[in-house]
């Protein structure tokens, strides 16, 4: 477990609507919109799809074996800017309500490109310092074909960015935490590009949770 989780867990608001004992899922069906970009790419936005994600927030910090990674930038290591942990296909995922959204989303994207989600991945972003850059996920199936990654915000909002890789389409900004869902797919990897920015004013963390089909990273 990463150091300073107590802290961190304390800081998190909690809404004055959350009056629920476990963290549980919103309908799917009907309640996604849908939003087209170009390039045969898509979005698929739900706000608070997860019901008292605090609870599953407190308790991913908690207990999920976080891990610390170096990658090689400009010929030495540099420590990546947040944490991570994966849970691959057959393996139990840290808690069992993200089992739960993985078979939900896996039966409502039935028969679309990639919804056969399988794999689930988390990153921690402990405050505005840690970020990912801009990039696709296109290692695998992604570089070549239409897939899907969903990807559910828990705690503080931070700003998830995409834009068009060939500046056709506007650029989007969304304001992602406390439950929310965001869904990329058709051309959507191989197309655009998305990114967590560092931000300088006073936030807390998020935990990003991400449900890709396998061979897609």
């Amino acid at each position: 477990m990463c150091s300073g989780t107590v802290g961190w867990m304390a800081v998190l608001q909690r809404s004055l609507f959350d009056t629920g004992t476990v963290a549980g899922l919103r309908p799917l069906d009907g309640a996604l919109e849908r939003i087209p970009l170009s390039d045969g790419a898509w979005l698929d936005h739900l706000p608070g799809w997860v019901e008292r994600s605090d609870l599953l927030f407190e308790e991913l910090v908690g207990t999920v074996p976080w891990r610390a990674e170096e990658r090689v930038m400009y010929d030495r290591n540099v420590a990546v800017p947040r944490l991570m942990a994966s849970f691959g296909d057959g393996v139990p995922p840290p808690h069992p309500l993200l089992g739960t959204a993985r078979s939900e989303l896996a039966h409502h994207y039935r028969g679309v490109p990639g919804g056969d989600l399988a794999t689930i991945g988390l990153c921690l972003y402990r405050d505005g310092a840690d970020s990912v850059a801009w990039h696709g996920d296109t290692i695998g199936r992604g570089a070549t074909e239409d897939t899907l990654v969903a990807i559910v915000s828990l705690g503080w909002h931070r700003m998830l960015a995409l834009r068009p890789r060939r500046g056709r389409g506007r650029s989007l900004r969304f304001g992602v935490g406390g439950g929310d869902l965001l869904v990329m797919g058709g051309s959507c990897q191989r197309t655009w590009e998305h990114a967590v920015p560092k931000t300088g004013r006073s936030v807390g963390p998020r935990v990003s949770v991400q449900f890709r089909p396998n061979g897609v990273r």
